[in-house]
């Protein structure tokens, strides 16, 4: 047996920087923004749906519809559903933060009536898949390692091994019957959109971290080989996560201060909002704010002087 213990080890290190950092960070609620746009686009790529992040902030900054809503029609799920689950899986109830990012996301866009909308049959077809997995990976760990992790997951996906409708009955032209072989979806994404939640529940996170969803498309059944792509998975995404971090605390460093604005100004928030969804639109950001569109342009205004006179 192969000895992975530094990886592990350095893996477990990361988390815990990126984890710990989080608790203090003035940026943590964008950094959660954008870390749940990155796990979204990760997950699509593991359902055999790629689309990128840019391509989420244009729907949920109201520029297009869901990606590939049309050109997807024979994608194995509609992007809205899979959205709505990733979204869903990063439980709320022990982080306020995450709930309040939650909250401003499905004020732009929320999630549960696009799913509707778009994809009902998929969220009849994998609801109850989803549902069966987050319980399995919220219960109580025996360890807090990457093993009862690896064996969680494992055990997981095995429960979804049965296949997800009857094979169909075919009759030919002379009166002869057979049964076609039931197709078998690939639920590894399903297992894969909930592993935040299993890292915090087995108390390796003290959060949900979005982004570390990134488990490919065919999850092993070795417990040692998938502790290793746990922990280089946990190791990547955790120093991403750190720079990630440190662009958006320096951007926000770099925010004009001297905004000639009252307390009760909504400047600051716009500007914290724009670095969460670039290229918010102006009534998405009225929507938010809960002021007019004339409103909105006069704090954008506002921010530009200030912009300019700190050389920004």
């Amino acid at each position: 047996m192969r000895d992975y213990s530094s990886e592990r080890d350095r893996a477990l290190l990361m988390l815990g920087r990126l984890d710990g950092r989080l608790v203090n960070s003035p940026a943590a609620d964008i950094w959660l923004a954008r870390s749940r746009l990155k796990g979204a686009a990760l997950l699509a790529s593991s359902a055999a749906i790629p689309i990128t992040v840019t391509e989420l902030e244009d729907w949920i900054c109201g520029r297009r519809p869901p990606p590939r809503h049309s050109e997807g029609l024979n994608d194995p799920l509609s992007v809205a559903a899979l959205v709505h689950f990733a979204l869903s899986a990063i439980g709320t109830e022990h982080d306020p933060v995450a709930r309040a990012t939650l909250n401003i996301s499905r004020t732009l866009l929320d999630d549960r009536k696009e799913a509707q909308l778009w994809a009902p049959e998929d969220l009849v077809r994998f609801g109850p898949a989803w549902r069966a997995v987050q319980e399995a990976l919220e219960a109580p760990y025996p360890t807090a390692t990457l093993e009862a992790v690896a064996d969680r997951l494992i055990a997981a996906r095995a429960q979804l091994e049965a296949p997800v409708a009857a094979g169909q009955l075919l009759t030919t032209a002379d009166g002869r019957q057979f049964r076609i072989d039931p197709r078998r979806s690939d639920l590894d994404w399903v297992v894969a959109c909930h592993l935040p939640t299993a890292l915090r529940s087995c108390g390796l996170a003290l959060r949900n971290l979005p982004s570390f969803v990134d488990l490919g498309r065919f999850l092993p059944e070795d417990r040692d080989v998938l502790v290793q792509q746990l922990a280089m998975m946990i190791a990547r995404q955790a120093v991403e996560g750190l720079r990630e971090l440190d662009r958006i605390e320096q951007r926000l460093r770099r925010m004009p201060s001297d905004l000639e604005v009252t307390k009760r100004s909504k400047a600051p928030l716009l500007m914290r909002l724009e670095l969460a969804y670039p290229g918010l639109s102006r009534t998405a950001a009225a929507r938010l704010l809960g002021i007019s569109h004339q409103g909105v342009t006069k704090l954008i205004a506002q921010i530009s002087v200030a912009a300019g006179r700190t050389g920004d």
